[in-house]
This record gives C-alpha cells, sequence and structure tokens, in this order.
C-alpha cells in the first residue's frame, strides 16, 4: 500500500491504517526506538505510542514522505524516554552519538535560545545539502537514526574504520560551515 493510501485510511479513521503504517514503516520506526532506547520493551512501548502520536496527528497533517514523518514522532518519543530513564546515569550507546555533535548544538532553555536552535537546525539542513549523497547519508544515518558506526559501514559496504574518518571529516566540514554561517566563533 502506498504512503497516499495508508494517509487516506487515517483521514477515514480505520483502524487499517495503523497496520499499513506497521507494515510499510514499522521496521524503520522500531529501530529509531531501539537506537535510542537500547531496551527491547522500552522500544516496543515506544513504537505503539508512536502508532498512536501518528493517529492523533494524521488528520489534519498530511506528511510527505510519511516514514519521516513517523520516524520523527518515534525519534521525539524515544529521547524522551531516554532521558527520563537516564535522568541520573548515562546511556553510552546514545550519550556517545550526542557527545560527537554537542559542541555544535545549543540547549533550548528560553524562548531566544529556542529561536537560535531553530536556525540553527535550518543551518545544519543546508549544511546537509551540500554533502554528496554518500556523505547525507552516513550522517544521517548516525545523526538522525543514531545507528552503530558498525550498521553503517555494513549499510555502506565499508569499513567501521572508514565511516568514523568519514564521520570526522564531516563533523570538521560543518564546523567550518557554521563557522562560516556565524553560529560558532
Amino acid at each position: 500500500m502506498t504512503d497516499t493510501e495508508i494517509i487516506a485510511l487515517f483521514f477515514e479513521r480505520s483502524e487499517q491504517a495503523i497496520d499499513e503504517l506497521d507494515k510499510s514503516h514499522g521496521n524503520a520506526v522500531a529501530k529509531v526506538a531501539w537506537n535510542i532506547l537500547g531496551n527491547e520493551q522500552d522500544a516496543e512501548e515506544c513504537v505503539s505510542d508512536t502508532y498512536f502520536g501518528t493517529w492523533n496527528a494524521i488528520p489534519p497533517h498530511r506528511p510527505s514522505p510519511l516514514r519521516t514523518f513517523v520516524c520523527k514522532i518515534a525519534r521525539n518519543l524515544a529521547t524522551a524516554k531516554y532521558h527520563s530513564n537516564t535522568a541520573k546515569k548515562r546511556n553510552s550507546r546514545y550519550d556517545l552519538v550526542l557527545d560527537e555533535l554537542e559542541e555544535y548544538l545549543s540547549d533550548n532553555s528560553s524562548v531566544e535560545k529556542a529561536y537560535e536552535a531553530s536556525e540553527l537546525a535550518a543551518a545544519i539542513n543546508g549544511f546537509i545539502s551540500t554533502l554528496n549523497y554518500s556523505d547525507r547519508f552516513i550522517f544521517t544515518r548516525r545523526y538522525w537514526y543514531s545507528d552503530s558506526v558498525q550498521d553503517i559501514a555494513k549499510m555502506a559496504n565499508s569499513t567501521a574504520n572508514s565511516v568514523t574518518v568519514r564521520l570526522f571529516r564531516i563533523r570538521e566540514k560543518l564546523r567550518l560551515y557554521l563557522e562560516k554561517e556565524g553560529f560558532l566563533v
């Protein structure tokens, strides 16, 4: 079933929409949740919450592409669950991914900082659009989907060392890009 047909089912409020969403994009949603949470039970709960969130968001939204929309919901829910689970302790799996980008990210403790964060997000999107397909794939798999370096290496038909080096170089390019755009001094 196509994404357009699945979205139509959501607009009809048909429960079949959830089943079709799960068939089409369930593996991607589950992988995002697992990569962030690293716990099967929490990931399953996050997947269920993602479907509920999607049910509540469609309508009025008509997301395109649907996979990105539901993965974003899953990522946001998994991140919130992660922070709840690890308020007093560190989870090396996801913290490592966050630590790699920490110097480029600001916290959103005020309206001004929230605005700055949205501007930073736009700048990062602009940077990503300058990357070739391979680098964009590696960057997105690591920092959006939180895939491990080993998993990315398998998907990219490469070695873990090569992916690590490329990620370092991409982060350096990002740093230079953000400096040029005035986000870093």
